[in-house]
């Protein structure tokens, strides 16, 4: 038997590898990698962002961020962005792979004088937020059943844009990204509806960022993917889930209505809470839901906007009790 003992490693270890040997290189990890040392650098604490850059851009999670937390309220007259089946995956919501040209997230590289040859992948880009949120829901299996025509159902990224039109018969179908910035340009809300298992597979982080970034502010699904679930709350998306065994299609909804959701501003541990879906004929059909915010803690980030907001606000509050 040629394989060492325990005991024979340990004491060639202790015989070969000393302290001294530790205190000599680490002497010099600053100065011997000569290469390294002539990077060029800015010397600032802060990291100087560049626009021109197609790989990491500064992503706007605190843009429009206050001093006091937003709190809880209603959430009125919302619009519909996606109307989605069972076993929604979050590579359905974001996807890792090819950027094609004609996609928002193609034709932004393009404007950045990226050519297509050189996209490389949604995976690959994930440092930009630019990318990502172009690219959330642009999964060529998503079925947005908002875009289909009669029995005609398209795949991909598409959604009807209810600013240019009330009704399923005359809103055009357009890229899910596109009709999301018309969405908030105009100040109106954005929910997601799905059936079971909604964000299942692998906990990809930009499944949930996208999704805020968009500016959907409440899913509502059958049932939820436990992490995805919990990234939609460290993200400030409210989930919601239907309630005895209710169903988007048992509840007849199209994806033109109107939704309202009574949010009140003191929130408890999976409430129920009251959402109204107004339909373009103005036929109302009421339901209740489970607020899916198990814990005072996700309250609590909610309350905030987010986890990222939760922990500045909490930061900013301990230097000004330290000042």
């Amino acid at each position: 038997d040629i394989w060492p003992t325990q005991a024979e490693v340990q004491a060639t270890v202790a015989e070969c590898v000393t302290t001294e040997q530790f205190r000599e290189k680490y002497a010099r990890v600053y100065d011997e990698n000569e290469t390294w040392n002539n990077v060029p650098v800015s010397r600032s604490e802060l990291y100087p962002w560049d626009e021109r850059s197609t790989y990491i851009q500064n992503p706007p999670f605190f843009d429009g961020m206050t001093e006091q937390p937003p709190g809880f309220g209603a959430i009125r007259s919302a619009r519909m962005l996606c109307l989605l089946g069972d076993s929604v995956t979050t590579d359905h919501i974001s996807p890792a792979g090819r950027i094609e040209p004609e996609t928002p997230a193609g034709q932004y590289l393009i404007s950045m004088g990226v050519k297509p040859a050189d996209f490389n992948s949604y995976g690959s880009r994930r440092g930009n937020d630019r990318v990502m949120t172009r690219g959330t829901f642009a999964n060529v299996r998503v079925k947005n059943r908002i875009a289909a025509d009669g029995d005609k159902q398209p795949e991909g990224g598409w959604t009807r844009n209810f600013t240019k039109g009330n009704t399923i018969a005359d809103a055009p179908v357009e890229y899910i990204y596109d009709a999301a910035m018309d969405y908030k340009r105009a100040g109106i809300p954005l929910v997601v509806v799905a059936g079971k298992d909604y964000g299942m597979g692998s906990s990809r982080d930009w499944a949930a960022k996208g999704t805020m970034l968009l500016g959907v502010r409440a899913v509502i699904a059958e049932s939820f993917e436990r992490i995805h679930r919990s990234n939609l709350v460290f993200m400030g998306v409210l989930p919601l889930e239907f309630k005895d065994g209710q169903t988007a299609t048992g509840l007849g909804l199209r994806g033109d209505e109107i939704i309202d959701i009574d949010i009140p501003e003191t929130v408890e541990p999976r409430m129920d809470v009251t959402v109204r879906a107004t339909a373009p004929d103005g036929k109302v059909t009421t339901f209740d839901c489970m607020l899916r915010l198990d814990t005072p803690v996700e309250i609590e980030y909610c309350r905030n906007g987010g986890i990222l907001q939760t922990v500045i606000r909490k930061k900013l509050n301990e230097a000004k009790q330290m000042a």
